[in-house]
């Protein structure tokens, strides 16, 4: 999940100093290209101006902790993130503006607090890469209908469990618990595009809360069900906010406001691994029901959704991109099967280090060559 911490605040936090590297005088207008330094305690961005259509952030953390970077409108909704710079590390986010105006940077060293935030102005005519682009098109259509598909699964099962919260049955509930996750986890870089801390009031974790933070969604009831093996009322309220929230996910996206950009297709299926090598390969997501296999296998089938939906134009732009991706999409594919249990998975605190290792080699080669889709897409 973006679980680390909410994107809540746009506001700068206060300890933290922002740079933005070159004044608006001396800003790249219409810059295809940006660096960002991204550091313990500044995000240095290197342009304050770029142009509609896409734009490449070249992200270096030359900081100690671990780190963040999203891209987002002025009200909060997330157009592309990377997560999981390691010190040292570099990683690149293409972002497709298609309207001019005022959007938002972040950075988050440690991949908590508010972060580092501040503003990109983007200047020029409205765009949209797919227009006028058949196979484009074709993509975006495609991938839309699958995530549609994926919230009315998720509006249907959460529907079952949380009718099984609400009548104290613990034993369903749990057998529900990775069931209900599963649809959530293949569309999540989708959920954490919209704004009002959507994905982390469905998804947040209990290590991530901030001071005054409320704690909702999956993972308080993951708790009370694991932990506690009782159903309170105040799992049961829990229950009814999933409800209310999972609803206005299926809602927004089923809206006629709901657009997607091929490069946010190409991003997302990224953000996917990214969630797998973050939380899942830790064993830090479900801490309590050890379910994270299931999340992964969900988040796996996502991302391979999403390069799916792109098929024709990486075919027409790369050919043979495809086929290599694949062949690492079914390594990672193999090693989860060697943990397969049933029509489930082991409980993942059985899962030694040394096949969590081979998980996550698959996982890292599989990573970088979806990593090169989002400007092969955007060409």
């Amino acid at each position: 999940m973006s679980k680390y911490s909410s994107v809540r605040a746009l506001a700068p936090a206060v300890a933290l100093s922002l740079v933005l590297v070159g004044c608006a005088d001396k800003a790249e207008e219409g810059a295809s290209s940006i660096d960002v330094n991204a550091n313990d305690t500044a995000c240095e961005v290197g342009s304050s101006e770029t142009g509609t259509g896409s734009t490449t952030f070249k992200v270096v953390n030359n900081g100690t902790k671990t780190n963040e970077f999203y891209v987002m409108t002025s009200g909060g909704r997330v157009l592309g993130e990377v997560e999981n710079i390691g010190p040292g590390a570099s990683r690149t986010l293409v972002v497709e503006f298609q309207d001019a105006g005022d959007y938002t940077t972040l950075c988050k060293p440690g991949m908590v607090g508010e972060g580092i935030s501040g503003t990109i102005k983007v200047t020029g005519e409205s765009v949209n890469s797919a227009e006028g682009d058949a196979a484009l098109t074709e993509a975006v259509e495609n991938y839309t209908s699958y995530v549609r598909s994926q919230t009315e699964n998720l509006q249907d099962v959460t529907a079952e469990f949380v009718d099984a919260v609400k009548a104290g049955d613990v034993d369903k509930a749990k057998e529900l618990f990775p069931q209900v996750r599963t649809p959530y986890e293949r569309i999540e870089p989708v959920a954490e595009s919209f704004p009002n801390d959507l994905d982390p009031r469905i998804d947040l974790r209990e290590a991530d809360l901030a001071e005054g933070d409320e704690w909702t969604g999956f993972h308080t009831i993951e708790k009370d069900l694991w932990e506690g093996g009782k159903i309170t009322g105040q799992t049961k309220k829990n229950a009814d906010q999933l409800s209310q929230d999972i609803k206005e996910l299926v809602d927004g996206i089923n809206s006629d406001d709901f657009q997607l950009s091929p490069v946010q297709i190409a991003t997302g299926a990224q953000g996917l691994l990214d969630e797998i090598a973050t939380s899942k390969i830790t064993g830090e997501e479900d801490i309590f029901s050890h379910t994270d296999l299931y999340d992964f296998q969900a988040n796996l089938e996502g991302s391979r959704a999403a390069i799916a939906s792109l098929e024709k134009p990486l075919e027409e732009r790369k050919p043979g991109m495809l086929k290599e991706i694949n062949s690492r999409f079914d390594a990672v594919q193999d090693e989860l099967n060697k943990h397969r249990e049933g029509d489930g998975f082991v409980s993942y605190d059985t899962v030694s280090d040394s096949e969590r290792k081979a998980l996550s080699t698959a996982l890292d080669h599989l990573t970088e060559e979806v990593s090169k889709v989002p400007s092969v897409i955007s060409e």
